[in-house]
């Protein structure tokens, strides 16, 4: 709903920054586009502390495991690499986080919900690498 939507354009890549309850909005627009059967390729990154933090993980394993358009990049940034055979990236998005997982970085339409801190450090980030600042969408949770 609103202008915090998935673009129409299916040929361009979604990438989706989450950080903490910012994960909301790409929940509803993940579970849209699986029950829609749409064509956008997606990538979440999606951003907590710690695991116990990551509301929904289940649920985007879920999503991520019935639609092959879709690929989840979990994020802890307290958390060592080793923790528990942890598998997804540590530490904060990085252009090098970022080049690894979406590949060529201008193109995509970029969506970024989160706490303000968030929201600014992805967009410091997203600048660092070019990206035009007409394929960046946010969205601010303050105050949860």
């Amino acid at each position: 709903m609103g202008s915090f939507s998935l673009h129409n354009n299916t040929a361009r890549l979604a990438v989706f920054l989450a950080g903490g309850i910012g994960i909301a909005p790409f929940l509803s627009m993940l579970s849209h586009a699986r029950e829609e059967k749409l064509h956008h390729p997606i990538v979440l990154f999606y951003a907590n502390r710690y695991l116990e933090d990551a509301a929904f993980i289940d649920e985007l394993w879920k999503l991520e495991r019935a639609n092959p358009r879709f690929r989840f990049v979990p994020i802890l940034t307290r958390t060592a690499k080793n923790y528990r055979g942890w598998k997804g990236e540590t530490g904060h998005l990085s252009p090098e986080m970022l080049l690894t997982h979406v590949g060529i970085l201008r193109g995509p339409i970029y969506y970024i919900a989160g706490p303000p801190t968030m929201v600014a450090a992805a967009r410091r980030t997203l600048g660092e690498v070019g990206v035009d600042e007409d394929d960046i969408r946010t969205e601010e949770f303050a105050g949860y």
